[in-house]
């Protein structure tokens, strides 16, 4: 298929000179656009006049790093590329129904006009449309597949092959649906079937072992011929059955900026701008990249200078194991040749920096690991600490570390639950929250550990208790697998554990999202100061949730396998909120849904493919959506989704395709600045970057998402 889409494309050009030979009168005719001297502007034309809600897109290898502005043509085919660095850029149109244009030479304070360039028929065209497209394409078994009534094993139901189809299985890790994934590729060889080639596929690299675990063991194989019929149908030329539209409204306002930072080998999982709680921290200032199993290499990059440089996270005994392997994600070795690497080994990490926040001081907290795996004596049963006689804790795979930007002084902090996402809480101590702690809820006082160093003396964790005794206080309680007893409260397991953390602006409380890949999924609520928790199912016909986040009114937001955003509001709830039926399913009148954008798979009624890794809330309006703007991650749309006013915006990145990000963050450097002060940071988050657009030799680009009020402003 990528043969044919290149010849496509090469025969498409063949008539590009024809097309531009008659385009200069027609283009000097049209008004000037309004620039200034570090802009680039004009009009894009077609064969039917002004093409509207096209991208244009800049770039340039003239600065420190890679570096491409884009913006979308107005209903007049006009648009400014705004505030570009003095550099030699390639210009070119890209848009839905078009082949990219050729690419000219501008530079800034120059008026550019540009013709954009019909895509010769539907196949040439589809290639340019977002992964959710060609993913809607796959196949799901049928409810009466499942039972033990086919090759799908017997424990198994739909709505668990959708959670592995989605974003808690192969979407959690990488985009699935573009040009580089609905192909096979040429050096794995020829092989009798689709389904045999993805045998092979999932083989590949250090996270070989992992999909095989997942696909031919917990899922007895019978992927391997869903996803086989889907590539075969595609090489044969089908096409998806819906078309993406064209940006509309207030997604022509979005102005994507864009450097290459990392390295074409390793992956990001994420980066950090600035404190969520003031997002003024760090104005102006680095990006900081969470490399996480990839490597120790920390990428930062200046975005004033378009300069990237590198920090190598350390570890407190250098001859730690790597952390890959048992107990971790990822393998130490590939356990088959990948296609574009062979047998060579990518990652190495011992530091695992998953990812980061900023506090108010403009230090930097990360979900890092610090040392092995077996906890110190002070975890242990045994110990005096508070919280190991309550609840002692053997083993962590991550910790906590801290750096300074100012100093680059890296500061080891030991704790003995695991960690995954860390957030800062609104209390005098900033105490710092962390998920991935399994059973309990882990904390960090970073106040105390400002003051004395001491990183025992400043963690507490809490086993997660449920009042199902109804008095409002914490009591003795029975164990997970004990039934509830009136007299008292009985502690729960919340499935696979808190995934994202979530502490409240209104009340103190901490909220997660939980049972991300086990157990019934649901937000999990966590009172400090009772220590008592509190649980909430996701209830069907929705299901399956990965990241979430919270509102500056206790609203927690999720994303969910089953295609929505998610909302859920304590305040709704019409029963009791302890007692012995406040279990998980006593409010499901606090649910609301927000179907993403993008086709459905056939046969499960209305419904979006879209497989959304993570959700933020824009508290502080650093995008310009306004205050209070829940976001998700659009992983199979090419970039991020915002609800506003109950409709759907969205904020696709059209350059490189297949642009995948696991989370997003908000900053205003400049309060004063309208516009161009503010704006969404993000970096492309597939474990994969070689797959999207470009191929091998891809780096992760970091984003920089701003909307101005109209397409022409700058």
């Amino acid at each position: 298929m990528r043969l044919k889409a290149r010849l496509y494309l090469t025969v498409a050009a063949i008539g590009i000179a024809s097309l531009l030979a008659a385009a200069p009168a027609q283009l000097r005719a049209q008004t000037a656009v309004a620039i200034d001297n570090d802009d680039i502007g004009g009009v894009v034309t077609g064969a039917n006049g002004p093409e509207a809600g096209v991208w244009v897109i800049a770039e340039t290898t003239d600065l420190p790093t890679r570096y491409a502005k884009i913006v979308v043509t107005d209903d007049q085919g006009r648009y400014v590329l705004p505030d570009l660095p003095k550099a030699k850029y390639k210009v070119w149109v890209r848009g839905y129904g078009l082949v990219d244009s050729p690419k000219v030479d501008g530079e800034p304070g120059q008026q550019l006009n540009l013709r954009a360039v019909p895509a010769p028929n539907e196949t040439v065209a589809a290639q340019y449309y977002p992964a959710v497209y060609w993913y809607s394409m796959l196949k799901i078994p049928d409810k009466s597949e499942f039972g033990g009534k086919s090759n799908i094993p017997e424990k198994l139901t739909q709505v668990d092959w959708l959670k592995q189809t989605k974003n808690i299985g192969c979407i959690g890790c990488h985009q699935l649906g573009q040009q580089s994934t609905r192909t096979i590729p040429a050096a794995f060889g020829e092989f009798k079937s689709g389904e045999e080639a993805w045998m092979r596929r999932i083989q590949s690299g250090q996270s070989g072992e992992q999909m095989t675990n997942q696909l031919a063991g917990n899922f007895g194989g019978a992927p391997f011929k869903y996803y086989g019929e889907w590539t075969d149908r595609i090489a044969k030329g089908e096409l998806p059955k819906s078309k993406p539209p064209r940006p509309q409204g207030v997604e022509r306002n979005v102005v994507i900026t864009s450097w290459e930072w990392g390295t074409d080998k390793q992956y990001l999982h994420d980066l950090i701008a600035s404190d969520r709680r003031n997002p003024t921290v760090n104005a102006h200032g680095p990006l900081y990249g969470s490399p996480e199993y990839s490597t120790d290499n920390m990428p930062i990059l200046d975005p004033k200078t378009s300069k990237v440089t590198f920090f190598k996270m350390p570890v407190q005994d250098p001859s730690m194991p790597e952390s890959l392997g048992p107990g971790h994600a990822a393998s130490i070795k590939p356990l088959q040749a990948s296609a574009y690497w062979g047998d060579e080994t990518l990652w190495d990490t011992r530091a695992n920096n998953h990812n980061a926040m900023f506090d108010k001081k403009g230090w930097l907290w990360i979900a890092a690991t610090v040392r092995g795996m077996d906890n110190p004596a002070f975890c242990k049963k045994g110990s005096d600490h508070p919280s190991a006689k309550i609840f002692p804790l053997d083993r962590s795979p991550r910790q906590v570390a801290m750096l300074d930007p100012k100093t680059m002084k890296y500061t080891f902090v030991d704790t003995c639950f695991g960690t995954h996402h860390p957030q800062f809480g609104y209390d005098a101590n900033d105490t710092l929250w962390l998920s991935g702690t399994g059973p309990v809820a882990g904390w960090i006082n970073t106040k105390m550990f400002d003051e004395t160093g001491d990183a025992a003396k400043s963690q507490g964790w809490s086993p997660f208790i449920l009042d199902t005794n109804g008095n409002g206080k914490r009591d003795d309680y029975v164990e997970p697998n004990q039934p509830i007893d009136p007299a008292k409260d009985k502690r729960i397991v919340p499935g696979s554990g808190p995934y994202a953390v979530m502490p409240s602006p209104v009340d103190g409380s901490i909220w997660y999202t939980t049972g991300v890949f086990g157990g019934p999924p649901a937000f999990l609520r966590f009172d400090p100061a009772t220590g008592l928790s509190e649980v909430y199912n996701v209830p069907l016909p929705a299901f399956g949730i990965r990241g979430g986040d919270i509102d500056k009114n206790g609203v927690a937001w999720g994303s969910l396998s089953s295609g929505h955003l998610a909302s859920f509001d304590r305040r709704k709830c019409k029963g009791p909120l302890n007692g012995p039926n406040a279990t998980g399913d006593h409010c499901p009148e606090g649910w609301s849904f927000y179907k993403y954008p993008g086709p459905g798979f056939e046969g499960l009624g209305d419904n979006s493919a879209e497989s959304s890794y993570y959700t933020w809330v824009d508290q502080h309006n650093t995008l310009g959506l306004g205050e209070n703007i829940p976001m998700s991650t659009a992983n199979l749309n090419d970039g991020f989704v915002a609800l506003k006013d109950g409709q759907m915006v969205m904020l696709r990145i059209p350059y490189p395709m297949g642009f995948y990000a696991k989370g997003f963050d908000g900053r205003i450097d400049d309060a004063n600045a309208g516009w161009k002060g503010r704006g969404l940071w993000s970096t492309n988050g597939d474990r994969t970057p070689w797959l999207m657009e470009g191929g091998k030799g891809s780096k992760p680009r970091a984003v920089h998402i701003q909307l101005r009020p109209d397409p022409l402003a700058h």
